[in-house]
Parts: C-alpha cells; sequence; structure tokens
C-alpha cells in the first residue's frame, strides 16, 4: 500500500540534564518492546544507529520486501559536515544500507534545498553517501515535482504542494539535524518537513510554528532519526564556522516525530513547550511531548 493511501485514511547545561532525558530508571527498564523512543549516546552516527534500530524492532518493522522508501535529510545549504548545517551523510548512508537489507527496492533521498541545490547535495558528503550505498539522489528544486493536497485540520495551513516522492512511496523516513534557528528557536523533525513542501514564504508569514504543526497533522513520517552528532548551538540554520558546532554524539530514534522533537529541546537545555510548534503539534494530536509518559530506552556506546 502507497503513502498515499495511507495519508488519506544553553547547551552545556542541556548536554547535562539530557543524559537521561529527565526520566526515572524504572520508565528506562521497561520490557516492553518496541520502545517509544530510543536514545543513545557516545558513538559515531551509523554505529549508533546500529544500536538504536536493533532496539526498536529494526529496520524490517518498517520496510517490507520490495517497498520504496525516500528518505528525507536536512540537505538545505552549501556546507561541509563539521558545520553541522546538514544530516551527518554516514547517518543518511547507514539508513539506506539497511533500508536494503530490509528488503527495499529502491531507496530515495531529496531536500527542497535552501542554497543550490548540486552544490549542497555534493558539499554536504549526502550525495556521495547515498550513492556509495545503493541509493538515488533526486531533486527538489522545481515545482514540478509537487503535487497539492488538502490539510483538513488545518488552522493557518489549509493546503499545500507536497514532493511526489513522500506521497508516492511506500515508507517516509524523517532524518533532522538538531540546530539552533533563527525563526523556530529550534529545527528538528516537524522543521525538517519544510523541505518537503513546495512555498515555504506562505509558512514564515502567516505564523511559521502553526504551520510547522498543521502540516504535521496530514503527513507524517514512518520513522524519525534525529541527528544530534554535531550540533549547531548559534546563527542557525547556516551556522557561520565550526566555533557554533558542538560535538555531542548522539541520536534520537522514534516513530513519533513529536516526542523525537520534545526529547531533543533536553540538549539546549529546554523544555518541549518552550518550542510552538512542539507544543502546537502536541495539542493538535500529532504526537506526544510529555516524555516522562514515553516508553524510553537508553543506550550509551
Amino acid at each position: 500500500m502507497k503513502r498515499r493511501e495511507f495519508i488519506k485514511v544553553g547547551i552545556a547545561s542541556g548536554i547535562a540534564s539530557a543524559t537521561g532525558l529527565g526520566l526515572s530508571d524504572e520508565l528506562i527498564a521497561q520490557k516492553d518492546l518496541p520502545y517509544d523512543l530510543i536514545a543513545v549516546k557516545g558513538g559515531e552516527p551509523q554505529d549508533m544507529f546500529d544500536k538504536g534500530i536493533e532496539s526498536l524492532g529494526g529496520m524490517s518493522r518498517f520496510v517490507k520486501k520490495g517497498q520504496t522508501v525516500v528518505v528525507k535529510p536536512n540537505i538545505g545549504w552549501d556546507v561541509t559536515p563539521e558545520r553541522a548545517g546538514n544530516t551527518n551523510p554516514h547517518l543518511v548512508k547507514r539508513i539506506i544500507e539497511h533500508c536494503f537489507k530490509a528488503g527495499a527496492k529502491d531507496v530515495f533521498v531529496f531536500d527542497h534545498t535552501c542554497d543550490d541545490w548540486l552544490m549542497s547535495y555534493k558539499t554536504s558528503g549526502i550525495e556521495e553517501a547515498v550513492k556509495s550505498a545503493g541509493g538515488k539522489i533526486v531533486s527538489g528544486a522545481s515545482e514540478k515535482y509537487y503535487r497539492k493536497i488538502k490539510i483538513p485540520k488545518g488552522i493557518r495551513l489549509k493546503e499545500d504542494k507536497v514532493h511526489q516522492l513522500i506521497l508516492d512511496s511506500d515508507v517516509y523516513i524523517n532524518v533532522p539535524i538538531l540546530k539552533n534557528h533563527g525563526s523556530a528557536k529550534l529545527t528538528i523533525s516537524l522543521k525538517n518537513q519544510m523541505g518537503i513542501n513546495w512555498d515555504r514564504r506562505y509558512w514564515h508569514k502567516n505564523d511559521l510554528h502553526q504551520c510547522i504543526a498543521d502540516f504535521a497533522t496530514k503527513i507524517k513520517p514512518d520513522l524519525t532519526i534525529v541527528d544530534a552528532y554535531r550540533v549547531m548551538q548559534t546563527r542557525g540554520p547556516r551556522g557561520v564556522s565550526v566555533e557554533d558546532v558542538t560535538l555531542l554524539k548522539a541520536q534520537i530514534i522514534s516513530t513519533d516525530m513529536v516526542a523525537a522533537d520534545a526529547a531533543a529541546t533536553k540538549f539546549f537545555g529546554l523544555e518541549p513547550k518552550d518550542i510552538p510548534h512542539i507544543r502546537i503539534a502536541h495539542e493538535m494530536g500529532v504526537g506526544n511531548m510529555e516524555i516522562e509518559k514515553l516508553r524510553i530506552k537508553r543506550i550509551q556506546l
């Protein structure tokens, strides 16, 4: 069944407080699987994903033989991985490898970039990573790739144009990088979905936080992986230099992007309610930002 059918029916203190994401040992110790969220720290991106997806039931829980998968990283900027403006290419590569191991027929990767898309794909290292893993990197730079959808639950966003890969693929995996953002305070998985729509300007001009939440009432990934290996502390979303970046070596994996974003706020010493679009998405029923109610597994490498 295609996704279009489903659619229809202050960082240092943050790192310290986020070691367990504010969770009790009793909650973490729950043995029922799958967990709502996996939090991994201390390893390289590919190794953290190996451990994390295993604890969530393996990629075969999400990808079946013969299915088409779209992986959506942040590839918005013509900057190198050390600048932490885009999703880590090693993580993207490993996700694709897991998809094929699970039996995927095709794995597509794209973003509607802010800088020139050809340069962003190349400089980020993601184009090379995708190709080396056997995936297909495609453009998001033309309106012809987008189709209009209705958003019945939207407050400010009643319709939008969405990349056809999101609508036509069997599985959609959202892979944002966690970083500071001048307009949205933080950009994580909810905000990363701006890269699958065409008219970003409308969102910025018509209550950005509400539009982010509105869109998520209609379009939801099957799996969210938050890249917090290198984290841009300030001057986001593009950043200026490596001086803006902290090496955090963390990753969050969940089927609930609101929960994933809520957990990720802790790395900045914030609460989920401090980010308006997370709070609004929670209130609109997109997902759960109440971390204390989630079944979470911590992994330290």
